[in-house]
C-alpha cells in the first residue's frame, strides 16, 4: 500500500433505472423516467457491507470526487485531498460512492439529455426536481450496489442539503452524517443570487426559450454571468483581497474604459469561461431552483419535528468566512438535533476562503473528518 495516495485512474459508471411505467414520481407531481445516474466508487465494499460512505457534490460539482481518468488528466477529481490511500476518507478501509444528480450535465439524466421517444433534448420540458428527488434516485442506487445501510452521507454546500434530506427521510439507512457549511433552507439574499443568475442566461440571446441544443448553439454569455456572480460569493472579502486587492492587470495605469482594468475582473472573467465549457445553462437553471425550494422547516413545521426521528450520528461544521452559509445556519442544525438529544458535533474552523474553504486542503479539516469516521467505523 501506499500511504496517502490518490485513487489513480477511476472511471465513471452508469446506473437506469425507473423504465416506464415505472417512473420516479416527483414532488412536483409529474413523473420521470428512465433516469441514468453517473457515479464513481473507490475503495471495496466489505463482506458486512457496512463500510459505504456516499458523498453528495455541490452545485456544479458531479460525481467525479476523486482521481483521474487517464495518465494524461491534468486535473484530479474536486475533493482529491480527502479521498484516497491514507486519506481522511480512507479507500483501503472505506468504500466511496459519488453520484451525479438528476438534472445534472455530467451523465446523469437532465434537461440537456435526449428525451426518451428520440425527438430532440428535455430542455424546458424537463421536470422541474428537488433536493429529494435528487436523494430518492440516489437510494435507487444504493439498492443497486446491494447497500442496506450507509455508514456515512457527506457533502457541503447542496451537498450537505442531500445530506440532511437522507438523515430525516431515511433514517434507517444512515449510521452517520457530516453535513457542512449548508443549511435547512437558502435565505431570502441567497435565492436573489440565484434569481439574478438565472435572468442572466434568460437575457442571452442563444438561450431561445431554453431550446438552445436545438439550435447548436449554447448561451455563454449568460451563463458565464451568472457563475461570475455565484463565484462571488463562494469567496470571501478578505481571500479576495489576499489574492487580487486592488492590483491592475498588465497595465500600469486605469484605462478610463471599459476594457479590463483590475485583476479581479480577469479572474471572474476566466471563472465564467472555465464554467460554461463544462456546465450546461439548462442544468444551472434547474438545479439553482431545486436548492431555493429546499426547505426543512417547511416540511415539518419546526426543524425540531424535522429532525425527530434521525437516528445517525452527526458531525457539523463550518468555516469563520463563510457569509452563503454561515456559522448560524450550520448552528441551527445542531440545536435541533440537540433538542432531541440526537449525537452531535459541531466545529467551526478559521478559514479565511470563504464558503469554498471545504474544498481547499485543511489539516484541521480533514484529521476532524478522519478521527469521526473512524470512530463510527471502529
Amino acid at each position: 500500500m501506499n500511504p496517502n495516495a490518490s485513487v489513480g485512474i477511476v472511471e465513471k459508471k452508469y446506473f437506469t433505472f425507473a423504465e416506464p411505467p415505472n417512473e420516479m414520481p416527483l414532488e412536483s407531481g409529474e413523473r420521470l423516467g428512465p433516469i441514468t445516474l453517473a457515479y464513481e466508487t473507490y475503495g471495496r465494499l466489505n463482506d458486512r457491507r457496512d463500510n459505504a460512505i456516499l458523498i453528495c457534490h455541490a452545485l456544479s460539482g458531479d460525481s467525479h470526487v476523486a482521481g483521474y481518468y487517464s495518465e494524461k488528466d491534468r486535473k484530479p477529481g474536486w475533493w482529491e485531498f480527502m479521498v484516497g490511500s491514507g486519506r481522511a476518507i480512507d479507500t483501503d478501509k472505506y468504500f466511496v460512492i459519488c453520484s451525479n444528480v438528476i438534472a445534472g450535465c455530467q451523465g446523469s439524466t437532465g434537461p440537456s439529455s435526449l428525451k426518451p421517444d428520440g425527438k430532440g433534448h428535455y430542455n424546458l420540458s424537463f421536470p422541474v426536481v428537488t433536493i429529494g428527488d435528487m436523494v430518492r434516485a440516489q437510494t435507487k442506487l444504493i439498492d443497486h450496489l446491494g447497500i442496506e445501510k450507509l455508514m456515512c452521507v457527506l457533502g457541503g454546500s447542496m451537498g450537505g442539503m442531500q445530506v440532511l434530506e437522507w438523515i430525516v427521510e431515511y433514517p434507517d439507512r444512515v449510521a452517520s452524517a457530516i453535513p457542512h457549511a449548508t443549511t435547512t433552507r437558502l435565505t431570502a439574499q441567497g435565492i436573489a443570487f440565484h434569481e439574478v443568475g438565472r435572468q442572466a442566461i434568460y437575457a442571452d440571446p442563444d438561450w431561445r426559450g431554453g431550446d438552445y441544443l436545438e439550435y447548436g448553439v449554447v448561451p455563454r454569455k449568460g451563463l458565464a454571468v451568472a457563475r461570475m456572480l455565484a463565484h462571488i460569493t463562494y469567496l470571501s472579502e478578505e481571500s479576495m483581497h489576499q489574492k487580487f486587492g486592488r492590483r491592475l492587470r498588465e497595465k500600469e495605469r486605469y484605462g478610463y474604459d471599459f476594457s479590463t482594468d483590475f485583476e479581479v475582473e480577469s479572474y471572474l472573467h476566466y471563472q465564467g469561461e472555465s464554467f460554461v465549457q463544462r456546465f450546461d445553462a439548462n442544468s444551472y437553471l434547474y438545479i439553482t431552483k431545486a436548492i431555493d425550494y429546499f426547505d426543512l422547516k417547511q416540511d415539518y413545521g419546526t426543524l425540531e419535528d424535522a429532525f425527530a426521528k434521525v437516528k445517525a450520528k452527526v458531525l457539523v461544521f463550518s468555516f469563520t468566512s463563510d457569509w452563503l452559509f454561515p456559522t448560524v445556519q450550520n448552528l441551527e442544525i445542531v440545536r435541533a438535533l440537540q433538542a432531541h438529544r440526537k449525537p452531535v458535533s459541531f466545529i467551526e474552523f478559521q478559514s479565511p476562503f470563504g464558503h469554498d474553504s471545504f474544498l481547499i486542503e485543511n489539516p484541521q479539516q480533514e484529521k476532524v473528518v478522519a478521527d469521526f469516521l473512524a470512530h463510527v467505523y471502529d
